[in-house]
């Protein structure tokens, strides 16, 4: 059975000393495709796990992965991951070896101070309200307020 991606987190802290965290990890997530959501939530597992606030800021097409409903839907995965991406992926799932990023996105928020926020103007945009969101999504803020809280680094996924 494969090790999921808060336990891998929880090892390495074990193995290390840690630090005081560097401020928080900001992640501004744009793409709604699977592996990159996937990849914005094995970082803020990673970070949460070792006691990193991390804040996530949900625009534009990722947004449409956070809607009610929409959430356990096939996203597909990036352009970028070519045919053997595609075909990779596919074998990762079918043997079982994939956690889905909203069950990696859970993990995190019960580990640490995880907040996923949704982006004011893509709500607005796309005529979305919180009610329409995923309860992975504690709220809505603008890019101000987001850009306030970013104390560390800003990763752009």
């Amino acid at each position: 059975m494969a090790t999921s991606v808060v336990e891998s987190a929880q090892q390495v802290i074990e193995e290390e000393e840690t630090s005081e965290p560097d401020g928080a990890l900001s992640i501004v997530l744009f793409s709604g495709t699977d592996d990159r959501l996937g990849a914005a939530a094995v970082l803020a597992a990673g970070a949460a796990a070792m006691g990193r606030k991390v804040n996530v800021f949900v625009q534009y097409w990722a947004l449409v992965a956070f809607l009610k409903g929409w959430v356990e839907q096939d996203h597909g995965i990036s352009p970028d991951a070519g045919p053997a991406g595609r075909d990779a992926f596919r074998l990762l799932k079918a043997r079982g070896g994939y956690q889905h990023w909203s069950e990696t996105f859970r993990q995190a928020k019960d580990l640490g101070d995880v907040r996923i926020n949704a982006c004011a103007l893509s709500t607005d945009m796309f005529g979305v309200g919180i009610e329409n969101l995923d309860s992975l999504v504690d709220g809505i803020e603008g890019v101000a307020a987001f850009m306030a809280d970013a104390t560390g680094p800003v990763v752009f996924i």
